[in-house]
């Protein structure tokens, strides 16, 4: 079977989780595949010394960095993030700009997409991290096309992802790639996660994604839309349900939860249909009457723009075997 090495950048400061959701991945593939040296893993810091991460829990690599790429770069580098992303030591950011290129996947997970746009190595592409971090990422770094939603981006041999836990969703994709779906499916049941979230699935639900509203019509709103995606939810119906106006109530719901009602409407009506199609065995017709859709060509059409794929296709990928919403 064929090597690909897996090299994971450590600094203080970094993530726990960011390092050890990967690895896990990594590790437990190359298990499943019945070849322990699928996925040789090896951790460094720059000094070969060991790191404290931001929760306190110290981590030993197992070497320097510049020792860990002497024999010839990794298949596959991981660049972590963190609060250590915030003041990167200029060493590590040197070693990234000179050693970095010459890996044949280069992967960031969170805010460590913060450490590659330093380094020069996102301009010109697309790319996100965790979402407290996009706007920060995009004004910093204008040459890097930031996409805020999806929870990973594949672009080439480049791939970031968004925080934390988007890590072991992009590295189970990549193991996918390599050595097929029975194997990440296999390491998805062991870690007790889905295979897999699609890269281009929203970081928030529809009611995390936009803030609370503050008066309370509207947030009771909030909450029927959620419950009721099927119903009219036109901005005149919503409207006359929180006695107002329809050019006051759009004004205010925009103002308060600082997204436009059809918007937010969209957004719920898309996570209630890829819930049913995920967790139940309903049919197309009916996940697109029940979520609001009216038509599976309607659906349709709202799954590829803002998935890229079809309800029947993400079905095929994403749906559990268990019908739990009966």
């Amino acid at each position: 079977m064929t090597q690909r090495p897996v090299l994971v950048v450590l600094f203080d400061d970094v993530q726990s989780l960011d390092v050890t959701g990967p690895v896990e991945v990594f590790a437990g593939a190359a298990r499943a595949a019945g070849d322990p040296s699928a996925y040789p893993i090896r951790t460094a810091s720059l000094d070969g010394g060991p790191v404290r991460t931001h929760s306190g829990l110290r981590l030993l690599p197992d070497t320097g960095l510049d020792a860990a790429v002497a024999d010839g770069p990794p298949h596959t580098l991981v660049v972590p993030g963190g609060e250590g992303t915030r003041a990167p030591d200029p060493a590590l950011i040197d070693w990234l700009r000179t050693h970095a290129p010459r890996a044949e996947r280069l992967v960031s997970v969170c805010t460590g997409a913060l450490l590659l746009a330093e380094a020069g190595l996102l301009d010109g592409h697309r790319a996100t991290t965790h979402w407290i971090a996009c706007d920060h990422l995009a004004r910093r770094y204008p040459g890097v096309d930031v996409d805020p939603d999806p929870i990973f981006v594949r672009d080439g041999r480049l791939s970031t992802s968004a925080g934390v836990t988007a890590g072991i969703d992009l590295a189970l994709a990549l193991v996918e790639e390599d050595l097929g779906r029975d194997v990440a499916l296999t390491v998805a049941r062991h870690l007790v996660v889905f295979l897999r979230r699609p890269g281009n699935q929203a970081q928030f639900s529809a009611q995390l994604s936009a803030q609370t509203a503050r008066r309370e019509p509207l947030r009771d709103l909030q909450q029927w839309i959620s419950e009721h995606p099927g119903e009219d939810l036109s901005v005149e119906a919503l409207a006359a349900r929180a006695r107002l106006s329809p050019r006051h109530f759009a004004r205010a719901f925009h103002a308060e939860t600082g997204t436009p009602p059809g918007r937010y409407v969209d957004r719920v009506r898309l996570e209630h249909a890829r819930r049913l199609l995920e967790e139940t065995s309903r049919g197309v017709e009916e996940v697109a009457r029940t979520s609001g859709y009216g038509t599976p060509e309607a659906m349709r059409r709202a799954f590829l723009k803002a998935l890229g794929t079809g309800p029947a296709e993400y079905r095929r990928r994403f749906h559990s075997p268990v019908d739990r919403l009966r």
